[in-house]
Order: structure tokens, then sequence, then C-alpha cells
């Protein structure tokens, strides 16, 4: 190692990382080394998710989240596709028969990622009162050990920092994690003519020992089709 003037010294400074810090580091790690990521883009028009929230948000009781929506959409795809409800667990592959899926939340020093179980049973607006309380325990560190465990699936979506698209890092032992990002005005063709449109862009990121690129294509275009035309599947 080179050594370093006492000039240089003075432009920075050593800190023990925090524990949350430590635990995230070790579990990311461990994940891009043992698993076999692959990754896939699709972009998804979502001017009819736009509009339901904005109904499901009408008459101001509530405040229902793109996050809601999305969680149920993922569980109702989850539930066309078992075969991508799975974790790698000791070179075996466990079966899921209840949706519960993980949402990544930025707290102070790190990121907790409470689970929202059976998610297939729920509706949008059960799910929303179920991720507002865990949020609110997950950022007050409140956070019991059982409800940020066992998901089968994780949600992480930076769209609130305009952040256009972004690949995540699989939540080990899940074999998938949807990365989304935020929503955009684009220009698009329809019929031949130039419009503006309103696009997302979703990467999902996949264990190549549970799932294969297949899979994981037909499990994202059918994700799609359920947030193009959402009325016809999200309650």
């Amino acid at each position: 190692m080179n050594e370093l003037s006492p000039q240089e010294e003075k432009n920075f400074h050593d800190e023990s990382a925090p524990l949350l810090r430590k635990v995230i580091a070790k579990r990311m790690l461990e994940s891009k080394i043992t698993a076999p990521h692959f990754y896939l883009t699709i972009s998804v028009d979502m001017q009819r998710i736009i509009d339901l929230r904005a109904r499901f948000n009408a008459d101001g009781k509530r405040k229902i989240s793109f996050n809601d929506i999305f969680i149920k959409a993922i569980a109702l795809t989850l539930e066309k596709h078992p075969e991508c409800n799975v974790s790698y667990i000791d070179e075996k592959i466990r079966y899921y028969h209840t949706v519960d899926i993980s949402l990544a939340v930025s707290i102070e020093g790190g990121l907790l990622v409470p689970v929202i179980r059976n998610c297939e049973k729920k509706s949008v607006f059960e799910i929303n009162e179920e991720a507002t309380v865990l949020i609110e325990k997950a950022r007050n560190r409140k956070l019991r050990p059982r409800e940020g465990m066992g998901g089968c699936f994780t949600l992480s979506n930076l769209g609130m920092f305009d952040i256009e698209e972004f690949i995540a890092i699989l939540n080990p032992p899940q074999a998938m994690i949807l990365a989304v990002g935020a929503i955009s005005e684009v220009p698009v063709v329809v019929d031949g003519n130039i419009v503006i449109g309103k696009r997302m862009k979703m990467t999902l990121s996949s264990d190549h020992r549970a799932v294969d690129g297949a899979m994981s294509a037909v499990f994202l275009n059918d994700l799609k089709k359920i947030l193009e035309d959402p009325d016809a599947h999200i309650k």
C-alpha cells in the first residue's frame, strides 16, 4: 500500500460501518458472487395505471401508491407463473404456494425489506394498509424479524428519485427482483403518428439456477400486459 502524505490524510477519515450496512454488504456480495444473474428490461405504457391510481385516490380517504399497485400486479403474474415463484436453496428449487413480496425501503444507513404476505388474496387497498404500517416500522427501525423475512420476490422502486432505469442485485435466496424506474413523458409512435406517452422501464433480475431466460421473459411480458390493462385485472 502506498503511504499518504499528511496533507493527503486530511482529505478523508475512516469510520466503522454500521451493523446494518455490514449485513447488507455481506448479503449482496454473497448474492452477486454465488447467483448467476441475468437481466431483462421492458418499457410499459403507464397511462392506465396513472388513471387507475387517480380513481383509487379520488375520495381523498387514502393514498394508494404506485408500489401498492405494482405489488398486486406482481402477485397476479406470479400466480399465473408458479414456476417463477421460487427460490434456490442448497441446490434445490423451493416452490412457494403463497405470494409474499418484499419491498425495498430506504432508511438511514441502509435499507430494509418488509414483506407483504399473501398478496394474491389481498386487494390493492389491503396491500396499501399493510405496506403503510410496515414501511413506517422499517423507517423507525421497529420492524420485527419475521416482518422482514421469508419473501419470495422483491420490488425495488427508485422512480421517486427520477431514476429512469437500474439493475438490482437479487435478495437471496429469492430468484427474482424487479427494479422500477420513473414514469417519463416520451415521444412514442401510435398508428404512424408521434404522440407524447407516459412510459416506465422495468428491469427484472433473475437467478439462472432457478429460472431461465424464456421463463423470465414471459413473466415480464405478462406483468406488462396487466399494467397496461389494469381494469381487467386489478381490484
